[in-house]
């Protein structure tokens, strides 16, 4: 293996949709808006705050009372975005305002689409453009406008009956990853076809995959050890629930497994075989991808599958023989 490797980097989207409960205030407040009506909700002390909270700011007791309000306040203050970004509600210059509802004593946080810049201002009279299509969400307020634009005419209305109980929220997060010497000597290796983990000075433990440094010890690992295809399950878990955007159909079994000259486990598939047969100790083998489809990712391993070899006991999972000890 070369002292150094090109560096790689790409670009990664992480994220997850979960639904989340709205519980009967927050509920009822989407629920509103998918019926194109905006509702707040009273305090102990007669204010109106909108949006809806579910406990008094001042005595904490739980709130039910709702109020009807119109859909049409004043800005109390704002700020200009020149340049949109991409998880922006425009994709042309609009304000954030604090927008305070006819009837309402809180202000609340929305956009306005007023066109340019010195059409907004301070106390100036907006008023809410709804969406063609209402969905129980924040995003059902299309913005707020200036009083004085003119809106579509009448909007098809939302035939659901039912309250809002539940929500999906997707949050994502795009980064880029940019490997260093080590993770990108590893990559160029697995794109060859080859697992080369690295081993530590110290403790003399082997990292697969490399980690550029001994976690145990904490100094740098240079040495690089050529490891085979087989492994042995170190522990399992059967996945019974599907994860958005998994080719892979539950239930199957997600491994961690220890290579043969390695003492550090790694995640990876397990197939041709019962899930209820897989066990610890079994020995197991990677079964990789035709060569024409290697790239550098660990995927190039299809999966990891049994084979005809005696279990390995727990307490010798991981052990090395280390002769240069």
């Amino acid at each position: 293996m070369a002292a150094s490797a090109e560096v790689l980097s790409q670009a990664f989207t992480l994220g997850y949709t979960y639904t989340r409960s709205t519980g009967p205030i927050v509920g009822q407040f989407l629920t509103s808006l998918r019926n194109r009506k905006m509702v707040g909700i009273k305090a102990s002390d007669g204010k109106v705050l909108m949006p809806p909270v579910e406990f008094d700011p001042v005595s904490a007791a739980a709130l039910t009372e709702f109020v009807d309000l119109p859909d049409s306040g004043v800005v109390k203050t704002w700020c200009w975005v020149s340049h949109p970004r991409k998880a922006h509600p425009s994709d042309k210059p609009f304000a954030w305002a604090m927008i305070q509802l006819d009837g309402a004593d809180t202000p609340m946080l929305h956009w306005v689409d007023a066109g340019e810049e010195v059409a907004m201002s301070t106390g100036m009279r907006v008023k809410v453009r709804w969406a063609e299509e209402t969905k129980g969400l924040m995003g059902d307020v299309n913005g707020f406008v200036p009083d004085a634009m003119a809106l579509l005419g009448d909007l098809k209305p939302n035939d659901a009956t039912d309250t809002i109980t539940g929500m999906e929220a997707p949050i994502y997060l795009t980064y880029n990853f940019t490997a260093g010497k080590a993770t990108a000597q590893y990559l160029h290796s697995i794109k060859k076809g080859q697992l080369v983990g690295q081993r530590c000075p110290n403790c003399r433990n082997v990292y697969i995959p490399p980690r550029g440094s001994c976690a145990a010890c904490g100094v740098p690992t240079v040495e690089e050890v050529v490891l085979g295809n087989k492994a042995t399950v170190e522990s399992f878990t059967i996945v019974y629930i599907p994860i958005p955007g998994n080719p892979i159909k539950p239930p199957y079994v997600i491994a961690n497994l220890v290579l043969d000259g390695a003492n550090l486990s790694f995640l990876h598939l397990l197939s041709e075989c019962k899930n209820e047969d897989v066990r610890i100790g079994m020995r197991v083998e990677a079964v990789w991808k035709p060569e024409e489809e290697w790239g550098y990712a660990m995927e190039n391993i299809r999966y990891f599958k049994p084979i005809d070899e005696p279990d390995m006991a727990f307490s010798e999972i991981g052990k090395l023989i280390d002769e240069g000890k």
